[in-house]
């Protein structure tokens, strides 16, 4: 039942092209429109496109408001008439002499100064301010674009880190294409495994044989040990397990027990509702106990965790395995401590373990070589646009 994984990431699969020029591609066009955006901007000035934005606003938001409501031949109607007339009027009048497009509001004031108006007469107007507000949109068109290129920036750096993620797959494969796929590992997976074999039939036997409350002791004795991936017991089923009569039963016992019927179970524990609450919600986790966590993982680790590896295993399965199971890992540490050796050896078996033929037959025709090749250079015209990109 253990999640420990102390070997490397695997490196022995297929390393995936990552498109990268579409992104510099859209960073570029996206880079080229906010810029050609902001020359369109600066064309006529910021506070003034401003400030015609916020004129034309006005106005239309006036022939929205009147359109419906000043058309007719009633009392309130004449009135909403007047007040649109004095309101338009006034708006127009009072615009600054010198504000682009300025013709075009008062073609529109034109089209709606009539002793009585239409929704025809509206709509002339309205047309009458489309060239105002197609100059005011260049605001818009900027933060369109801004919203482009940074997405685009965002785009660009997710893929920077597919290809980076990739070089460093090709790193990898090409560092266990180096290895002496010849050396002796079982010198290194001879001990392993004696020791393996050696602390599973222990569990094994304590599942059994043993009460879970001994079981359990070393379980609470793992805890201590931080490399060590052993889960410790649940808090309800560990409680009940030091409190209850039940818990001088085996773990293979408790789990026959959690299939019973209560009317059964009656017969082998004092409290069946109790046991139900602290043993039976908890069989999962009784059923997945095992000596995973206890095990040295193949590949091995590097050698410079063993030492401390070793020592965490040793200080939880005492009395747990024979001595000649706990000398044989000491002798595997002893191995670690020829560095040299050691990650020879390990090399060859994590490039055992991790390269399939295809990878060997790519590393054989320098596929990937000419991959990373390729993934170096879409970085590199990655970095270079985003560093010729401007700020949004």
């Amino acid at each position: 039942m253990s999640g420990r994984d102390r070997t490397d990431g695997g490196a022995g699969t297929a390393v995936e092209r990552p498109q990268g020029g579409d992104a510099v591609e859209e960073l570029e066009a996206a880079a080229a429109d906010y810029e050609a955006a902001q020359a369109a901007i600066g064309e006529v000035g910021r506070e003034t496109l401003e400030t015609l934005d916020d004129r034309h606003r006005t106005a239309r938001n006036l022939l929205l408001e009147y359109r419906d409501k000043a058309t007719d031949t009633g009392a309130q109607e004449f009135l909403n008439f007047a007040q649109f007339k004095q309101q338009f009027t006034n708006h127009v009048e009072g615009l600054d002499d010198d504000l682009p497009r300025r013709g075009a509001f008062e073609t529109a004031l034109e089209a709606v100064d009539k002793t009585r108006l239409s929704e025809d007469d509206f709509e002339r107007a309205l047309d009458a301010l489309e060239p105002a507000a197609a100059l005011a949109e260049r605001l818009a068109d900027e933060s369109a674009a801004r919203d482009r290129l940074t997405a685009a920036i965002s785009d660009a750096r997710k893929r920077r880190q597919e290809h980076a993620d990739a070089v460093d797959r090709c790193d990898r494969l090409l560092e266990l294409g180096e290895a002496d796929l010849e050396a002796p590992v079982d010198v290194l997976r001879d001990p392993i495994e004696t020791w393996n074999d050696a602390v599973r039939e222990a569990i094994a036997t304590l599942r059994t044989d043993a009460s879970a409350r001994e079981l359990f002791t070393v379980l609470e004795r793992a805890e201590r040990y931080p490399l060590v991936d052993l889960d410790a017991p649940p808090e309800p089923l560990a409680s009940y397990v030091e409190r209850e009569p039940a818990g001088e039963e085996s773990v293979a016992r408790l789990l026959e027990y959690a299939d019973f019927s209560r009317s059964k179970l009656e017969h082998y524990v004092e409290d069946p509702a109790a046991f139900r609450r602290g043993v039976a919600t908890e069989r999962t986790y009784l059923e997945r106990l095992d000596a995973e966590g206890l095990t040295v993982d193949w590949p091995p680790p590097p050698a410079e965790e063993v030492p401390w590896l070793v020592r965490e295993l040793r200080g939880v399965a005492t009395g747990l395995v024979a001595d000649d199971a706990v000398a044989t890992l000491r002798s595997f540490a002893t191995l670690a401590r020829d560095r040299d050796r050691y990650d020879r050896l390990r090399d060859a078996a994590v490039a055992r373990d991790r390269l399939d033929e295809t990878d060997r037959e790519r590393l054989e025709s320098g596929a990937v070589e000419a991959e990373r090749a390729e993934h170096r250079d879409a970085i590199e015209r990655i970095d270079e646009a985003l560093e010729a990109a401007p700020a949004p």
